[in-house]
């Protein structure tokens, strides 16, 4: 092998990379100790950015499109080689490939219940999952921040991080909202819209966009859904009072289904058993048929002229029309107890 063919093969032509899997997001261009040819062609797809680094530094990045690598078009490298001579010296550099694409159907999901003030059942825990999507929308911010000098970087290094931080802003959403409870599955889509504006300002500072937040479902404590059940019985149920009637008539279909030595004690059971449970349903529900408690009786007393009972503390008596006067308690000769209107005393027998 000649002089020239050994400094040949030292300088690379092409540059260019194919993504084989799913999951990488960084990828680091194996140039095996060669030095780029000023001059040699790089090929960036749809969904990629190069990113050259020199030395350590970021020199420059290419988007998608075919180059001809000339000091014209990688300015900044150009600068920090400060070549003097021709446009064909090699350089050695490091080449990064950075995925651009979506990345789809992320799973995440609350580890531990979420709290939320509720304005009908007060402190609630909550708990929820669904999907979400992401890109790299600055490869730049992307390496300084993120995977720095890594060869090779996947959705794994990040995963984590985004998953705590879509938990966090589906919280703030949750709050921001004031959205009743029983109205959250309903609501989803309003969910996922505070979401994403909370969550994007965050990621954008690693160089990535959340692409789409999917609420797939929010569950309730165990106890808030026994008693959202319990409503729904009550709405299912309706009218009350028909609903009394109908158990009776089934209590008396049950019965007449017995066999002839019982049957007739069971219909009378469940006719008793209807009657009583109509009954109890049509009280509480309309406490004004409950039957009222019995009258104190009223108190009387005696006409002063025809001894008749007429009502206490009346002026007139009601049978003989005479005036009614205040009499004496008590016996004027023994001083007994006596019957308002008595004309003898019960004791002595002394006149009133």
């Amino acid at each position: 092998m000649g002089i020239l063919s050994a400094i040949k093969s030292q300088l690379i032509d092409v540059i260019e990379w194919t993504d084989t899997s799913t999951k990488t997001m960084v990828y680091k261009y194996d140039c095996k100790g060669n030095e780029i040819k000023m001059g040699a062609q790089l090929t960036v797809r749809e969904s990629q950015a190069a990113v050259f680094v020199n030395e350590g530094q970021l020199a420059d990045v290419f988007m998608p499109g075919r180059y001809e690598l000339q000091t014209s078009n990688m300015p900044v490298l150009t600068k920090l080689k400060s070549w003097k001579y021709g446009f064909n010296s090699p350089f050695k550099c490091d080449v990064y490939f950075v995925n651009t694409k979506q990345f789809l159907d992320m799973k995440w999901g609350t580890s531990n219940p979420v709290m939320m003030r509720d304005a009908e059942f007060g402190m609630i825990r909550l708990r929820a999952f669904g999907i979400y999507s992401f890109r790299v929308s600055d490869p730049e911010a992307f390496l300084k921040q993120v995977f720095g000098t890594a060869a090779l970087f996947t959705v794994d290094g990040v995963e984590g991080q985004i998953k705590r931080t879509l938990v966090s802003g589906l919280s703030d959403a949750i709050a921001e909202s004031k959205i009743p409870a029983l109205d959250l599955a309903a609501n989803y889509d309003e969910l996922s819209g505070y979401a994403m504006n909370a969550i994007n300002p965050k990621l954008a500072e690693l160089g990535l966009t959340l692409c789409s937040f999917v609420v797939e479902n929010i569950s309730l404590p165990e106890e808030v859904e026994k008693t959202m059940d319990k409503r729904t019985s009550m709405g299912v149920l309706g009218n009350l009072d028909q609903y009394a009637k109908y158990q009776a008539a089934e209590a008396m279909r049950e019965a007449a289904n017995n066999d002839a030595n019982g049957g007739m004690a069971g219909l009378g059971v469940g006719m008793s058993a209807g009657a009583a449970m109509g009954q109890m349903f049509t009280q509480a529900m309309n406490p004004q048929a409950a039957p009222a408690a019995p009258a104190a009786p009223a108190a009387t007393a005696f006409c002063s002229e025809c001894g008749a009972k007429i009502p206490a503390g009346s002026k007139f008596c009601p049978e003989c029309g005479a005036k009614q006067q205040v009499v004496a308690s008590v016996c004027s000769a023994c001083g007994a107890q006596l019957t308002p209107g008595a004309k003898f005393c019960p004791e002595c027998g002394a006149k009133q």
